[in-house]
């Protein structure tokens, strides 16, 4: 399949995943993990589209917090995507300034910009089926219309929104039929969703979109002339400077509205194609039983698991065992630092925890015990007052950036392996149960310059211990 030269994904991966918790953190959303398959769910997005549009004319939008993460995520995969651009939205402020802004930047650099506006924690089974879609959705868009893809429900699903179709697209001609859209209309209660089942004439808004960027932005200057005006001040601001100061202010101005109700739901330029798709918006961890085996009983299990039995329930440990006895239509998901255990139709509640977590400022709100990173990873032992104790792990022949803290200081003991270490002028070689120390305000790396993995156990003491007292000098990943 030949790539499209004006065609440009725009993946959304700003969202935090909280009905994911506690599998995803806000440092670690639901689209970073790899639940779903040996790959994340934004890496498998990014290749699925790959045989339509160049991976440089790929773009990731997410907040500022976030990414960094996703970045070195995408560029540390076993086929790694180095050439994926970023946009980075100066604050959150929902799907309609998030799209605006990706618009305004694309039609910067192509008048004839069209853009496939795609979530980053989608799963979609039938690969080529999506692609043919896409090819035929962007010659749609070349003709002006604002294309939504439909999805063809299997079930009389409560938790979506619906599309009703309108009159045929019969000029465009294509192996896809496309509609105008009637009109969007909310998640309904059972007895209407069977209705719209039987009728044919409804489908699963998906969420996703293919549209020009000029087309997107006409409609914003119509129907969201406020956003547009934001978006016009960011003419003089060049994306390197998004993140700064000055466009935070000015996109805190952006009312934050969803594109489908600031306007996909109010233009009159909006078209519907129809596609029967092997999807899965992953919209909590029911969807784990959805993706993998089900037994006899009809549980789902992964990991250490020792279960009696269950019944309908979804099962999920990391390292520790769980034990289960007679559960019934449960959820019980197991990390290393906190377990949920709800009723699977609570799924989508699971937000209130995640939102209790993060009025406390929990860490088990904001990231993993165990991080990883393109050079390895680290595990939290354990933390208090002016201390943290860490194992981190460094792959053979990698190293850490040579970098520097204000706030604390390092002691370093190898437990396996060999490390090289720079220490301001020094540089030396800390063998199995040696140790080393790194004082405040020192240059320093880490580097694994054997075959084996590199474990150290770290103790930092300080008054300030958090990641962001990291001041890199050097970086073999291009990390600020």
């Amino acid at each position: 399949m030949t790539t499209s030269k004006n065609l440009y994904g725009v993946i959304l991966a700003g969202g935090a995943g909280t009905r994911f918790w506690p599998l995803s953190r806000e440092m670690t959303p639901k689209q970073l993990l790899r639940v779903f398959g040996t790959e994340s769910l934004i890496w498998q997005t990014i290749k699925r589209i790959l045989p339509l549009i160049q991976q440089d004319q790929v773009c990731v939008v997410s907040n500022s917090k976030l990414t960094e993460e996703i970045r070195t995520h995408l560029i540390t995969e076993k086929e790694p995507f180095d050439k994926v651009g970023y946009l980075i939205e100066p604050e959150a402020r929902n799907t309609a300034p998030a799209i605006g802004l990706a618009a305004a930047y694309l039609s910067s650099v192509n008048p004839d910009a069209v853009m496939a506006v795609l979530p980053s924690d989608h799963l979609i089974q039938n690969p080529d089926e999506f692609l043919a879609v896409l090819k035929h959705a962007e010659k749609v868009a070349e003709a002006g219309y604002l294309v939504t893809l439909g999805l063809k429900p299997n079930r009389p699903e409560t938790g979506f929104g619906y599309i009703k179709l309108g009159s045929s697209i019969d000029k465009l001609g294509n192996s896809y039929v496309s509609y105008m859209v009637d009109r969007f209309v909310e998640k309904p209660n059972k007895e209407t969703a069977v209705s719209y089942l039987e009728s044919g004439d409804y489908f699963w808004n998906s969420g996703m979109f293919v549209f020009k960027a000029s087309t997107i932005l006409d409609e914003i200057e119509h129907l969201m002339p406020g956003l547009h005006a934001v978006l016009t001040r960011f003419k003089d601001i060049s994306p390197d400077e998004w993140s700064s100061e000055r466009a935070d202010q000015i996109f805190s101005e952006a009312e934050p509205v969803s594109i489908d109700y600031g306007i996909m739901e109010k233009s009159d330029k909006v078209a519907v194609i129809p596609v029967d798709l092997d999807w899965n918006d992953v919209g909590s961890l029911v969807a784990i039983g959805d993706f993998l085996a089900r037994d006899e009983r009809g549980n789902t299990t992964a990991g250490n698991i020792i279960d009696i039995e269950s019944e309908n329930s979804i099962i999920y440990g990391e390292n520790r065992l769980v034990a289960t006895l007679g559960l019934e239509d449960m959820i019980v998901i197991d990390t290393h630092d906190a377990t949920l255990i709800c009723p699977k139709d609570r799924a989508q509640d699971v937000r209130k925890i995640v939102d209790i977590l993060k009025a406390k400022n929990a860490d088990e709100y904001l990231v993993h015990r165990t991080m990883y990173r393109p050079w390895g990873s680290y595990t939290l032992l354990e933390h208090g007052p002016g201390f943290k104790i860490k194992i981190i792990e460094v792959k053979p022949g990698a190293r850490l950036s040579l970098q520097m803290h204000h706030h604390r200081s390092e002691h370093w003991v190898v437990i396996s392996g060999t490390a090289t270490v720079t220490r301001g002028e020094e540089v030396f070689n800390v063998h199995v149960n040696e140790s080393t120390f790194i004082p405040p305000s020192t240059v320093h790396r880490l580097e694994n310059p054997g075959i084996i993995p590199l474990k150290i156990i770290e103790v930092q003491n300080g008054e300030y211990l958090e990641e962001d007292d990291i001041i890199r000098t050097e970086d073999d990943y291009a990390r600020r």
